[in-house]
């Protein structure tokens, strides 16, 4: 079992990248490859899955992601191949806040999770989800749409609640519009 590689990128493709780790290239899947830059060097967390079909790789550039994975993927029918997607368009503290607030819309907008499986996502994991979000975490996509919101009065306290729910897909007008409407609620 590996914990983590560390190596150069050597390949992005669509669902993972090749890690090159001493002559060896590392086929691993992630929740976005294109966060990821060929030539750079990155510490990767992984999850060796084994079974009779499958060998492969699962990575996270933070111990967080890779945590929160693994807690996905102890949820009765949640695999690693459904896990992955989840990581890919939430935030951590938003899925983690979804679970919490038992919020099952949020949690239905993600790829080949229904109703039933987000039932049963908060039923397994509600409340035993000890993950802390550190600030360093923030990307600079998720610090220009805190900076915005702190200019138009918001406190740092009430910005954070929020800006785990925001699609971080979206452009940041976009994001800054959704962080008003949740904002206002």
């Amino acid at each position: 079992m590996y914990s983590y590689i560390f190596g150069k990128v050597s390949e992005i493709n669509s669902n993972s990248i090749v890690l090159e780790c001493n002559g060896i290239g590392y086929l691993i899947y992630v929740p976005n490859p294109f966060s990821y830059t060929i030539g750079n060097e990155y510490k990767v967390y992984v999850y060796n899955k084994i079974s009779e079909d499958e060998y492969s790789l699962y990575g996270f550039k933070i111990k967080e992601e890779y945590e929160l994975f693994l807690k996905l993927i102890s949820v009765k029918g949640l695999g690693a191949k459904l896990a992955l997607p989840i990581l890919a368009t939430g935030s951590i503290a938003g899925i983690v806040d979804a679970i919490d607030r038992e919020n099952i819309l949020y949690l239905t907008k993600f790829p080949k999770i229904g109703d039933k499986l987000a039932r049963q996502i908060i039923l397994d994991l509600k409340g035993k989800i000890n993950i802390e979000v550190s600030e360093e975490l923030v990307s600079d996509e998720t610090e220009d749409l805190i900076e915005t919101l702190s200019a138009l009065g918001y406190k740092i306290g009430e910005i954070k609640k929020v800006v785990g729910q925001i699609n971080k897909s979206n452009s940041l007008e976009e994001q800054v519009k959704e962080a008003l409407k949740l904002l206002l609620k």
